[in-house]
This record gives structure tokens, sequence and C-alpha cells, in this order.
């Protein structure tokens, strides 16, 4: 034995294993702490995860969430109604009330009860309304984060004629908004 280490020039220089020996303790160390390092990352990401799971099954928005008490319409994420004409109407109500808490008025509706998205339980509604810039975000968010569910499929904005006067200047939009029926599944 002695002469395979005296070929590789260990036995007069000890300092050699012992520089190789602590390489590959700080290796394994180094791999030791990357692995642990990927599992906190991984389960912080889990824990993430579950924490959105549980607001969506439980319907929970807290005040620095996605929605907050006033936009959350509560109840099911999808739209009510034992027919689909009530539950057409059903989201025709809940969009005018948003549009009017806005400040917004409707010049015209249509319920699309066979739209392309009807075989799918879809049901979609049409407006023409009048309504100030800023309050057109609000009204997008409120509709999208709120309860039920509800899809912006188009939205067509026409902006206020300069020769109006400044109280008068409010911007032309047409919405169309379609949501799941709940018995449409």
């Amino acid at each position: 034995m002695n002469t395979v280490f005296s070929q590789l020039g260990i036995s007069h220089r000890p300092w050699v294993a012992t520089g190789a020996y602590a390489a590959v303790v700080v290796v394994c160390i180094a791999t030791t702490f990357a692995a642990a390092s990927d599992l906190l990352n991984l389960r912080y990401h889990l824990n993430a995860a579950s924490e959105i799971l549980t607001r969506l099954q439980g319907h929970k928005f807290g005040s620095g969430g996605a929605a907050n008490a006033d936009s959350a319409h509560g109840g099911s994420p999808l739209l009510g109604g034992k027919t689909v004409t009530v539950a057409g109407a059903d989201l025709l109500r809940h969009v005018s009330e948003a549009v009017s808490k806005f400040g917004g008025n409707i010049l015209s509706s249509q319920v699309d009860l066979q739209g392309t998205l009807a075989q799918n339980g879809f049901i979609g509604v049409i407006l023409n309304l009048e309504v100030d810039q800023p309050a057109l975000q609000r009204l997008l968010y409120d509709l999208e984060a709120g309860m039920p569910f509800l899809f912006v499929d188009q939205l067509v904005v026409q902006a206020p004629v300069a020769s109006m006067a400044p109280g008068q200047r409010r911007m032309r939009v047409t919405l169309a908004i379609s949501g799941q029926w709940e018995g449409g599944r």
C-alpha cells in the first residue's frame, strides 16, 4: 500500500490528502445547503398555492385581496336561476347595479341567451352605456373581481367630444359581459 501512495506522491505530501478531503467536505456541505434551499422554496410555493386554493374554495377575500366586501357579491361563482331566462335577468340586474354604483347610465341592453358559448352554459349581456373615465376602470374591476365570476368579452370605448361642457364629457361604452349559468353545466 505504501508503494501506491508513494507513487502518487502522497506519503511525502500529507497536505494534498488533507486538501482533497476538505474539498470533498465543502462540496458535500454546499450540495446539502442547495437541496435544503430548494426544499424551502418549494414549500413556500406550496403554501402560497394552498392559501389561494383555500380562498377560492371558501370565496374568502381579505381586505388586501383581489376583491373586498363591497365588490364581492357573495354566493356562487356561477349565475343562479332555475331557467336560462331567469339567469339572464339576474346577470342583467347584477351588471346594471354595478353600472349605477359607479355613476354610469345604461342607454340600451340586450341579453344573449343563445350566443356562441351558450352550449357551454354561458349567458351574455351587451350594454351601451355612458360613464366617466375614472369610473370605467372601477366598474370593470368590480365586475371581474366579484361574484359571480363574470368575463368582459368585448369593450368598445368612444371618447367624449371635446366641444362638450366639462360636466357632460362622459364616454360612451359598449360592453359585452358573460357568465356561466349554474343550470347550464
